[in-house]
């Protein structure tokens, strides 16, 4: 089973391509989940249907569904926060504060974020497709359950024995059987984040579309997005140019040369991003706006000349880290694509490396045998950064 996210800047047309991408897949002889995320929904507003939070089936084989993150918040959400307030309580919190802790930012797009890995996991599906929201909130959705899972191991590392201590001086029987319930909670949320981030980070299975349209400011944008995603560890197995103006030919007058000057813009932007040896996907400027599932796999074979909407780029999958010896102690490779002009800082805390490219940060954990040192020095390379250790004598074995 395939997870393929299309996200990109605002107004890219990265449902239509969504969209489209599901209904090529169910061409193909397979069944294909089509679902949005994106707090503005348009996916039904494409298939020129309904759509609502289950999936509903669209045609043969294709289903599509537009979740609603207002109804999972009251639902599932508002049992969990209860069960955080019983366990903060115990822990010395006072209740004003204990409501504060629990009121998550963010939890809508976590929510959702679960409801795909729901659906994907436990449905018919040989493929799902999800139409995320804006890049700034996809990469925000993408971080979340890493995020979320750190946030509960620091505050219960140790669900069972923590609360049961603390349950020491807690008179009455009901009190015992309410806490551990929470306990046990927190726990199934916790490896439910665990399935949902290893999802995301199965390249394999998993892998991000992003779309665009050949302009400057959204191809710089783009850049910046691949850069993020590496470093979170999730795969992109290609670019969609969207939007591609035709070829004006030799035709005359203002609109001809506007259209070429435009075109050639375009073209200039395209070159660079193919540059970075990213696989770019063109797809023309129609006259149309394709609505509806015929006029969605006409946009298809464009977007799919060879046929097979699921086919794994070529696009390297190095991993983000790895350790090689160095005439001094170790260099530690960090695999991403970085651009010469990026805001890049670095830094060590306790065991993870702290890396910032443009104002986004991300915490790694670094490789064991590089906790006993020290960072001597850090350049950028070809396709990411080399970072040199050498070991601690304070702390490596003599």
């Amino acid at each position: 089973m395939r997870v393929l996210l299309f996200t990109g800047k605002g107004g890219v047309g990265k449902t239509t391509l969504a969209a489209a991408t599901a209904a090529a897949t169910v061409a193909a002889g397979r069944k294909a989940l089509v679902v949005s995320t994106d707090p503005a929904h348009s996916l039904a507003d494409a298939f020129g249907c309904e759509l609502g939070p289950r999936p509903s089936e669209l045609d043969t084989g294709l289903f599509g569904a537009q979740i609603d993150t207002r109804r999972l918040v009251d639902g599932a959400w508002e049992e969990m926060r209860g069960h955080l307030r019983t366990l903060l309580a115990g822990a010395g919190i006072d209740e004003l504060a204990a409501e504060e802790l629990t009121a998550l930012p963010g939890v809508e797009e976590l929510l959702a974020l679960a409801e795909v890995h729901r659906l994907a996991t436990t449905g018919p599906w040989d493929a799902v497709i999800v139409d995320c929201g804006p890049t700034a909130e996809t990469l925000r959705l993408l971080a979340l359950p890493e995020a979320v899972g750190n946030y509960l191991e620091r505050l219960f590392p140790t669900h069972r024995r923590v609360v049961r201590g603390l349950l020491a001086g807690v008179a009455g029987s009901a009190a015992p059987a309410r806490w551990d319930a929470a306990a046990d909670a927190i726990g199934r949320l916790a490896e439910h984040l665990e399935a949902v981030r290893s999802l995301l980070v199965d390249q394999e299975r998993t892998s991000v579309r992003l779309v665009l349209t050949p302009e400057r400011v959204v191809a710089a944008e783009t850049r910046r997005t691949l850069t993020a995603l590496a470093l979170q560890g999730t795969r992109v197995d290609g670019l969609v140019a969207n939007r591609l103006l035709p070829d004006a030919g030799a035709g005359r007058g203002a609109a001809a040369s506007w259209l070429r000057t435009r075109r050639a813009e375009q073209d200039a932007v395209l070159a660079d991003l193919r540059a970075a040896e990213v696989p770019v996907q063109t797809v023309g400027y129609r006259a149309c706006e394709p609505v509806g599932v015929p006029a969605l796999l006409e946009l298809a074979t464009e977007l799919y000349p060879e046929g097979d909407p699921l086919a794994v780029s070529t696009l390297s999958t190095e991993p983000l880290l790895s350790v090689s010896a160095s005439p001094t102690g170790y260099q530690l490779r960090v695999s991403f694509p970085l651009d010469v002009d990026a805001d890049l800082d670095l830094a060590r805390v306790d065991d993870e490396l702290a890396i910032t490219v443009d104002g986004r940060r991300r915490l790694v954990a670094l490789p064991a045998a590089l906790r006993r040192c020290e960072v001597t020095g850090a350049e950028i390379v070809d396709g990411g950064l080399l970072v040199d250790f050498e070991p601690d004598p304070r702390l490596w074995m003599r």
